[in-house]
């Protein structure tokens, strides 16, 4: 993303309805979370070996298609639904909903994300919050 692009619009994640008093919203910053994520058994898909975000064209097909489909939206300046983070087994960050907005944004350049956290896991997240 550059500097002259707008910051995207964010709709809460459908994964959270009905529960939304139990998350907060907060930028993260990106290359934290990322750097995190890459413990995850699920990273493989979406990052290279060195930790980077795979292109578009070296994502598997399924992923492909939900990576069009953010920068789709994207470029309609359609807003989109919020991550939602978790911390996972492994004391890592877990992306779960909306793995796509996450790292189609970090992949084009986004330094913080808005997301959605579970306020219970909140002091787990102080090193991952955007100052």
């Amino acid at each position: 993303m550059t500097k002259t692009a707008p910051l995207p619009r964010f709709n809460d994640n459908p994964a959270i309805k009905g529960k939304e008093a139990r998350y907060d919203v907060v930028f993260v910053d990106c290359s934290k979370v990322i750097k995190s994520w890459k413990a995850s058994l699920f990273s493989f898909e979406w990052l290279a070996e060195d930790g980077s975000v795979r292109t578009l064209d070296d994502l598997p097909l399924k992923e492909h298609d939900k990576r069009a489909a953010v920068e789709k939206a994207l470029s309609r300046h359609a807003p989109l639904d919020r991550p939602v983070l978790g911390i996972g087994i492994m004391d890592n960050v877990e992306i779960g909903a909306g793995r796509e907005v996450f790292l189609t944004l970090a992949s084009l350049g986004a330094k913080n994300v808005q997301v959605h956290i579970p306020k219970s896991c909140t002091k787990d997240f102080k090193d991952f919050i955007a100052s």
